[in-house]
Order: structure tokens, then C-alpha cells, then sequence
């Protein structure tokens, strides 16, 4: 018998070849002077001068282990947020928490659904823990609870909901939520991926504190990427019950956070007025730019996120993939979002007012 050199190295475990690598966005424009990079949701407003400061401090420590549970994290969250800290389990940013969720209730024979246009990691998470992925369809670019209940079987252990959902920036209202879950088997966990959250300025949004508070089927996970500006650092929170927190918290790393992160993270939290800052310029921006976009004859799905999900004509020459590449070009970076089902629109993230009346003037030589 002839052995093969695949025969004579080690086989990942099935399903694992399966899985589609995450490919983030680009963020080089070669031979362009100067790039606005605006393809990943980062805040352009940068960190809290506080976090930043911690951060430095923890460069004079660098010999000692981090703090495992990251209790001065955790019990900064708890207050900000009003939260039991025991209901309180922090990750190498919320993708960490959400692969050990999987890893924690998902087996081989299992499912776990999200939405059509969801983050490509659930599937990637789900896949790796051996279950079958399962799409609920999305209605005018939004999530609907009836979708996805209908796509619940006696498998099913996981629903994944981005709210808001990214690359949309749509989003479903707390009593839609509530309806789901209340339509849930109770063994089935809900996840509320509100990476978002910081973000959205509507009176029937509800990030998921509620629900976790109320059941014992309900995680809400979150995130220092986005408003807080600590992208770098990979810094993330879940809310759930404890038996959630025990669960996870055996499967997790014992130092899955570097100090870094907790010091910075735990100051960068209790700057309520960094994060009200970010806010109201995302939202004078996101106004500003669905307006300026939508006069040049662009569909823009309205958001409430820190981006947007523009629509380009069905015409070759002004297609979503030509506008990519004329974008690039002009030195503004914008992310293709076929992977999630838009062939022909760009995510536009709310950068700087320079690239924000930049991107703009572009587009609007691109269309002309």
C-alpha cells in the first residue's frame, strides 16, 4: 500500500476544512498617499485619553500574569451598567466569548441558527463545534422573529441575533425580541450579539439587560471595538446567568486578557463622556452621509450603527465592485460585502469629517 503525504501527517477532525476562513476587510491602497480606512467600524474619535493612559501603565508589569478573572473589569462594567459582576464573564473580544458559547452547548448532530445577512463568524463558530448552521431569511434587510422561529427544529440549541446586525445597521425592537424568545423552547439559548450597542438612539431598543435578567436562556454579548475604540486590545463582555458563567468558565483560557486590556478597558468604561462624545458625532454623521449619499441616487439601508450599507445600480460600470476599486484608488477604503449576501454594496464606516465629505465628492465623480 502506498502511503500518501496526507496518510503521514496529522488530519484535522472533520467539518473543521469546511469551514470558510473570516477574511476581514482590506486596509492598503498601494501607491495612494494617503488612506482613510473605512472598511472595519472603527471609531474615528480613537480611545479615551484615560484607557490610554492606563495602557501605558501596564507596560511597567509586563513580568506579571494578568489578572484572570479581570475583576477590576468586570466590577467596572457592573456599575456603569447597573449589573450583578458575578453575571459578568470578560473575553479576548466578544468573537472569544461567542466561539465558546459554541464550543460550550453545541455537539455533532446539533443546530444553531442566525440570520441571512448575520456575522459570518457565527457560522464559523457553529461549524468548528461540529453543528450544522441554519439560516432564518431576513425581511427588507432586517432580522424577523418569525423567521427564525420557523426555522427552530427539535436540534436546535443556539440562535444567534446581531442587534444591531451588522453589515446592515438594521435592527429589531425590544418587544420583537422579547417575542422571539418567548416563542424559544427553554432549552434553547438565545445569544444577543449587541456589539452596537453604544450606538443606537431608539426608544424601543433594548440591548438584552432585561432578558438576561429575567430567564435563564438568554446571553448578551458586547464590546470594546467599536465606540470605546480599543480595537487593538480585543476586549469583550458577556451577560448571562450564572449557570452560563460557570459553563463557560471552564472551557475558557485561565489568562484569555492580557493586563493591558483590563486596565485600559476599566478606564475606558467609566469615561461616559468620551463615549457621549462618540455617539452624537456618529449620529450627526450617519444623518449627514445617508442624505449625501441618497441625493446622489445611492439606496442606503437605514442604520442604526456606526456604518452603512450603500446600494449601487445594477449597471457594470457603476456596480459595487467598480466603485471599490475606483474608491481605493482616491485612497477611501470601503468593505465588499458579497460573503454576506450584497453583491453590489459597500459598507461605508462613519469615519472623520474629512473622509466622511471625502468619500462623498468621490462617489459623486464615480457616478458622474
Amino acid at each position: 500500500m502506498t502511503m500518501t503525504r496526507q496518510d503521514m501527517r496529522p488530519t484535522p477532525k472533520a467539518g473543521i476544512l469546511d469551514v470558510a476562513a473570516y477574511v476581514p476587510g482590506k486596509e492598503h491602497a498601494p501607491g495612494v498617499a494617503k488612506v482613510h480606512k473605512l472598511s472595519a467600524n472603527e471609531t474615528p474619535l480613537g480611545a479615551s485619553k484615560h484607557a490610554i493612559e492606563a495602557f501605558r501603565e501596564a507596560a511597567g508589569k509586563l513580568e506579571i500574569y494578568p489578572d484572570g478573572q479581570a475583576t477590576a473589569l468586570k466590577k467596572a462594567i457592573a456599575e456603569v451598567h447597573r449589573l450583578n459582576a458575578g453575571n459578568i464573564l470578560c473575553g479576548n473580544g466578544s468573537d472569544e466569548l461567542l466561539g465558546l458559547l459554541c464550543q460550550t452547548y453545541l455537539s455533532p448532530g446539533d443546530e444553531a441558527i442566525y440570520t441571512e445577512h448575520g456575522f459570518l463568524v457565527y457560522r464559523n463558530y457553529i461549524m468548528a463545534a461540529g453543528a450544522t448552521p441554519v439560516i432564518a431569511k431576513e425581511n427588507n434587510e432586517r432580522a424577523e422573529a418569525d423567521a427564525i422561529l420557523s426555522a427552530v427544529t427539535p436540534r436546535t440549541k443556539i440562535v444567534f441575533l446581531a442587534n444591531p446586525n451588522n453589515p446592515t445597521g438594521t435592527y429589531l425592537p425590544f418587544e420583537e425580541v422579547r417575542r422571539l424568545h418567548d416563542g424559544l423552547p427553554r432549552n434553547v439559548l438565545l445569544v444577543i450579539d449587541a456589539a452596537y450597542a453604544e450606538y443606537v438612539r431608539r426608544n424601543d431598543y433594548e440591548a438584552g439587560v432585561e432578558l438576561v435578567s429575567s430567564f435563564e436562556n438568554v446571553v448578551m454579548t458586547r464590546t470594546f471595538s467599536k465606540i470605546y475604540g480599543l480595537a487593538a486590545l480585543r476586549i469583550g463582555w458577556m451577560f448571562a446567568p450564572v449557570h452560563v458563567i460557570d459553563a463557560v468558565n471552564r472551557i475558557r483560557g485561565p489568562f484569555n486578557m492580557n493586563s493591558a486590556a483590563i486596565l485600559a478597558g476599566t478606564a475606558a468604561v467609566r469615561d461616559r463622556a468620551h463615549v457621549a462624545e462618540a455617539a452624537a458625532f456618529n449620529e450627526t454623521w450617519r444623518v449627514w452621509l445617508t442624505e449625501q449619499l441618497t441625493a446622489l441616487g445611492l439606496r442606503v439601508t437605514p442604520s442604526v450603527g456606526n456604518f452603512l450599507l450603500v446600494h449601487f445600480p445594477d449597471d457594470a460600470a457603476k456596480s459595487a465592485e467598480t466603485a471599490d476599486a475606483y474608491l481605493t484608488s482616491k485612497g477611501y477604503i470601503l468593505r465588499r460585502v458579497t460573503g454576506y449576501g450584497f453583491p453590489n454594496a459597500l459598507r461605508l464606516t462613519i469615519g472623520s469629517e474629512e473622509a466622511n465629505r471625502g468619500v462623498v465628492a468621490a462617489l459623486s465623480e464615480f457616478l458622474r
